[in-house]
């Protein structure tokens, strides 16, 4: 394995992953609709305290459930149409300021866990009775959390390491996409052209797991991982043919994912297109590599030199597929035509050739759908205080299971951000894996058939 250049100046930023094992299939029933109950704490320490302690008791609730187009529940709402979102677990919103018995450095965040817990029982809130998810708000002085989020993978639990008085979607965002069983979206470089020898280097830019902030809302494998696409909108393909993809964020009915079998993993490919308030900078039909029914740790293909981020100026469809051959598994994918909310792909199954013709793109700026939802979610950056919400990571990331919960239970946790002088993962664009601070970037190869 090889650390690029892009991965020493990660490693140096201080920006880490911690995720083990294999996630579920899918969070919760497919068509189910969900609304978390979360409980928002703010707690400080025995010698750190909030700059403004009123300040962030009257932002950090909005962030959370306003009705705000960057709130975490409409953005949970417009990205799930209408399928889940968050609400609080209390009246007022936050529970705090709360003074633990410990002191700030260390980062110790299953000791923050566990005495937070403790501290709300007392106050008569039990978690699993009074509330479904915690998330932890504390103050970024004195910890030394090389963080700015942390979520468990998948679980309940956020900690949300606050510089300033304000909180962003970005990070918001993502540690919640965590707790649904989303990892760190990375990117497979395959330029040429075959999907038995790739690179993963880099972040996919298509998912706010991915670096692409709140405005990219999640990719295909994501939703069919968090259970919002149905079996009508996310196709397993077992048969060769031709098949019309409508954009994954839009309005009306239809497929929006092929879900393809590509030897032990699976093949997604989607279809993006300005929708309401997401994808305003991604158009094109894109693939995903699924190891082994993991959908939540997915990457994205790419097959060209272009490695479009959220941040550079390449154009909306600069890593869009127009055909994607795996020999290994003798799966081929070809786009016949894309763009305006629609694309027509062909695939081909077990050696079988593809239909004559050439692929071809229709692209023109996108223009907007409405989701159909009721309630707008952010474009958001996500920045606040200096910390960077757009980042991600790689899948897969290795490291030991970390006890999060404070009750001897085991779960798996992910990093994003951190202080004011980290690097952020869009811009670093390495996968990372928080055992000992050691970034790495993963090399996937597959024997030739």
């Amino acid at each position: 394995m090889k650390t690029s250049a892009l991965g020493r100046i990660a490693l140096a930023a201080g920006v880490a992953a911690l995720t083990t094992g294999v996630l579920p299939t899918t969070a919760h029933a497919e068509g189910s609709k969900v609304e978390r109950k979360t409980l928002l704490v703010m707690v400080e320490f025995s010698d750190a305290s909030f700059l403004d302690a009123d300040a962030v008791k009257a932002s950090t609730p909005d962030t959370y459930f306003g009705t705000k187009k960057d709130s975490l529940a409409s953005f949970f709402t417009e990205v799930s149409r209408g399928q889940y979102t968050t609400v609080p677990a209390v009246e007022e919103g936050v529970v705090g300021p709360i003074t633990l018995p410990m002191t700030a450095a260390g980062c110790d965040y299953n000791q923050i866990n566990k005495l937070t817990q403790e501290a709300l029982s007392t106050r008569g809130l039990v978690r699993d009775e009074d509330y479904e998810s915690l998330s932890v708000v504390f103050p970024a002085q004195k910890t030394g959390c090389a963080w700015a989020g942390l979520g468990s993978v998948p679980g309940p639990y956020t900690w949300i390491n606050l510089h300033g008085t304000a909180g962003g979607l970005g990070v918001v965002g993502h540690e919640f996409g965590h707790n649904l069983g989303l990892g760190h979206q990375g990117r497979s470089m395959c330029t040429d052209g075959d999907l038995v020898d790739c690179t993963t280097d880099g972040t996919s830019a298509k998912s706010l797991m991915g670096g692409g902030g709140p405005a990219a809302g999640f990719s295909a494998p994501e939703m069919i991982r968090a259970g919002w696409l149905s079996g009508s909108e996310a196709v397993k393909v077992d048969a060769s043919g031709t098949y019309t993809l409508r954009s994954l964020h839009g309005e009306g009915s239809g497929t929006r994912a092929l879900d393809i079998p590509m030897g032990e993993d699976r093949l997604v490919v989607e279809y993006r297109h300005a929708a309401g308030t997401l994808d305003a900078d991604i158009e094109g039909v894109h693939a995903y590599r699924v190891p082994k029914d993991a959908y939540g740790s997915s990457s994205l293909i790419d097959m060209t030199e272009a490695n479009k981020t959220a941040g550079n100026d390449a154009s909306a469809d600069a890593d869009a597929i127009t055909a994607v051959t795996d020999t290994a598994s003798k799966v081929s994918v070809a786009v016949v035509s894309s763009g305006d909310g629609k694309a027509v792909v062909q695939v081909a199954l077990d050696g079988e050739k593809l239909s004559a013709g050439t692929a071809t793109t229709e692209t023109a700026t996108p223009h907007p759908e409405h989701t159909g939802t009721d309630t707008d979610a952010g474009d958001g950056n996500g920045e606040a205080d200096g910390t960077e919400a757009k980042s991600g990571g790689s899948v897969p990331a290795e490291g030991s299971a970390s006890t999060a919960s404070g009750n001897g239970s085991s779960a798996d946790l992910a990093a994003t951000g951190g202080s004011a002088a980290t690097v952020p993962l869009a811009a670093a664009g390495a996968a990372l894996v928080a055992a000992g601070g050691v970034a790495l970037v993963v090399m996937r190869r597959r024997k030739r058939a």
